[in-house]
């Protein structure tokens, strides 16, 4: 399993890539082989303002559907216009074409709390 050593992990098996403000936030690798096949992304969220760990959209897959919690407090910019149509890209690219949101970050500092790559495998267990 890959664990991008650039990348911030949550205990809720989310990502983040922090470029000055801007994190790029997806489900890692792990996540979506759990869900299994990806068939829908919905995420409604764009221009609020959301406090770390809360719900900013759904993922759905075959025979579940689960919630996404922002890993930090800050605004959704953008959501990831390719899974309208290609939900698959979560299975596929999970930490690359995959990407769910685009968000600003209320406090760059915040992400360096997060899991690195080496606490996220230890507490998944690989």
């Amino acid at each position: 399993m890959n664990f991008p050593s650039n990348l911030r992990y949550t205990k809720d098996h989310e990502w983040v890539l922090l470029e000055g403000n801007i994190a790029t936030i997806g489900i890692t690798e792990f996540a979506q082989r759990e869900l299994g096949d990806i068939v829908f992304v919905d995420i409604n969220t764009v221009g609020k303002a959301l406090d770390a760990e809360e719900v900013f959209g759904t993922v759905e897959a075959v025979k579940t559907v689960s919630d996404l919690f922002l890993p930090v407090a800050g605004t959704i910019n953008e959501i990831n216009p390719a899974l309208d149509g290609s939900p698959e890209l979560v299975n596929q690219e999970p930490y690359g074409g995959g990407w769910m949101v685009k968000m600003t970050v209320n406090n760059p500092a915040d992400v360096d709390t997060l899991l690195d790559a080496a606490a996220y495998q230890a507490l998944i267990g690989e």
